[in-house]
């Protein structure tokens, strides 16, 4: 029994070197590979019932799986949409032939990293036929509450290379100086005029016209500080859209600042914001020029009439030039007018058991009952890490360690060869007996 046992102890010996073996060498070949996860095997003695009084080797037992929380080094590429995970997490992707049958429920698989590229079809995909997964913004480029613990709401991300994109202007920003010397006795009294140009819903330039026009006081008055204010708007006929009669402070302490805004017949003014809203061409569109008492926006100082500082929202129609994704997984277009909208959000794929998953080929992974169920974040939440483009994760391998780990497996299969050879010796000098 005993030199039995040692017999089936040197054959299972055997059997789990070359196991060992198998792992080193798919370690080794995929020493360049981008993204790998290394593969371990483990060893397990197997005892036997020793009640009996005589020990009998049961040998060894060996399970194999890969590496998943292994992390290979980051390089950086020249595509954006390289992209790669910095820390725990992975990307989500589904196969593109699924995305070409159109079933609509698309099966996850999760990878650590991807050098995604449009196809025919504007999919971004890898060269082995990954599609990358994510959630589609609204119109106004903001990401609606998806539910974080299933697919509903992933879809292929699609970036069409021959999309024009517009923005109309929603907000302007405007900082002009006024000067004083025009609300004094004996002043002209001219108006002072400025266009201000603005962006509409085709992404058409329109102009604003807005004349500032002084109030002067009688000879021997004081200065008024009063100007009134009117826009007009040349997209519907000149139509005067905005009149307002503003009077500015003349203290020491805020003295040039706006003291008070009343609207005329048309527009508003909203003293808590600063903001005055009128009705332009493409809509309601609000006009900045400060709060009462504020150092912004309009003020009046001085003799001179400068524009100092005016600032909008919007931009003209421009072609798609480029895309990134930053490091919360936000895939943004850039359109070579300089327009920048936020088209999808790539969340990051975490389970508890990230060893436990499924290998799947292309370095893809899929949850099974040991990584346990998945939750999608929100790149760089809670556990997860962020997601970096222009960059791709080297293997986890480290070459060094598995040829040093080629020799151990080696000098332990022939030792393993050795016993059974032993074994072989003895039984020969048992059968000997009899003769």
């Amino acid at each position: 029994m005993t030199i039995s046992s040692s017999l089936n102890a040197g054959v299972t010996g055997l059997n789990v070197n070359a196991s060992r073996l198998a792992t080193i060498s798919d370690n080794i070949a995929n020493s360049a590979t981008f993204g790998y996860k290394r593969s371990v095997a483990d060893f397990h003695s197997l005892v036997l019932d020793q009640s009996r009084g005589a020990y009998s080797a049961g040998g060894v037992r060996v399970t194999t799986g890969r590496a998943v929380d292994q992390r290979g080094t980051l390089i950086t590429t020249n595509n954006p949409t390289d992209l790669s995970v910095t820390g725990r997490g992975m990307l989500p992707v589904t196969t593109i032939t699924s995305v070409d049958a159109g079933v609509g429920n698309y099966p996850m698989r999760m990878t650590s990293t991807g050098s995604f590229r449009a196809d025919a079809n504007g999919i971004l995909r890898t060269a082995s036929g990954q599609a990358l997964l994510g959630w589609p913004a609204n119109q106004d480029g903001q990401i609606p509450g998806f539910p974080r613990d299933t697919l509903g709401g992933l879809v292929p991300v699609r970036v069409n290379g021959n999309q024009f994109e517009g923005d109309a202007t929603t907000r302007i920003s405007l900082g002009v100086n006024l000067p004083a010397t025009d609300t004094v006795a004996g002043a002209s009294g001219d108006p002072r005029e400025m266009a201000l140009e603005y962006f509409g819903n085709l992404g058409q330039a329109q102009n604003l016209n807005i004349t500032f026009t002084p109030t002067v006081p009688a000879a021997g008055a004081p200065a008024t500080n009063e100007w009134t204010v009117t826009i007009n708007d040349e997209a519907q006929g000149n139509l005067l859209v905005g009149e307002f009669t503003i009077t500015f402070d003349d203290t020491r302490d805020f003295g040039g600042t706006i003291a008070s805004v009343v609207p005329g017949a048309v527009g508003g003014y909203d003293p808590a914001t600063g903001l005055v809203t009128i009705a332009a061409q493409s809509g309601p569109l609000e006009v900045d020029i400060g709060r009462p008492l504020e150092a912004r926006g309009l003020s009046q100082l001085s003799d001179t009439f400068a524009p100092l500082s005016i600032t909008k929202n919007g931009s003209p129609v421009g072609n798609l030039a480029s895309i990134e994704v930053d490091a919360r997984g936000q895939l943004s277009a850039i359109y070579d007018s300089g327009f920048t909208k936020v088209l999808y959000q790539i969340p990051i794929v975490d389970v508890p058991n990230p060893n436990g998953l499924k290998p799947l080929a292309n370095q893809t992974y899929q949850v099974s009952s040991e990584s346990g169920a998945f939750y999608l974040w929100d790149a760089g939440d809670g556990p997860v890490g962020d997601i970096i483009g222009f960059s791709r994760e080297e293997s986890a391998t480290d070459v060094a360690s598995e040829l040093t780990q080629l020799i151990q497996t080696q000098r332990a299969y022939n030792s393993n060869a050795k016993v059974i050879q032993t074994v072989d010796e003895m039984l020969q000098e048992t059968t000997n007996i009899k003769r």
